[in-house]
């Protein structure tokens, strides 16, 4: 059986960085309540957002810097690049499980800044 940190794994490559919503709706329950206000609720919505992702930005990359799991809960720490060669988003994510499904999201984005107070960078 897979750690709830591997399919949260696999849902970004199958969903965000392979835009194949097919692979990844095997990773939601049957119920997938979403938190994003740009993003419709449930299955139906996030079919949507992939479908949009695959026209708008077919070079997205999310890569997930870290990930922790508590329980039924994991974060992700990801630098979401929608057009190679622009700075991108940093992105903390909060995903909830429930045996072995996704079926709650969160977010918050941060657009990686040109320069920056302190020499530590977002990542």
């Amino acid at each position: 059986m897979r750690s709830n940190k591997e399919i949260v794994l696999a849902f970004y490559e199958a969903g965000l960085n392979n835009k194949d919503f097919t692979a990844a709706s095997e990773l939601l329950g049957t119920t997938y309540t979403q938190h994003n206000p740009r993003i419709a609720d449930g299955v139906d919505g996030f079919r949507d957002f992939v479908a949009g992702l695959a026209e708008d930005f077919p070079d997205l990359r999310a890569d997930v810097k870290h990930l922790f799991a508590d329980g039924d809960y994991v974060v992700a720490h990801v630098h979401g690049i929608r057009v190679p060669g622009q700075r991108g988003t940093a992105i903390v994510e909060f995903f909830r499980l429930d045996n072995g499904k996704i079926v709650e999201h969160w977010d918050v984005m941060q657009p990686v800044p040109e320069t920056s107070l302190n020499p530590h960078g977002m990542f």
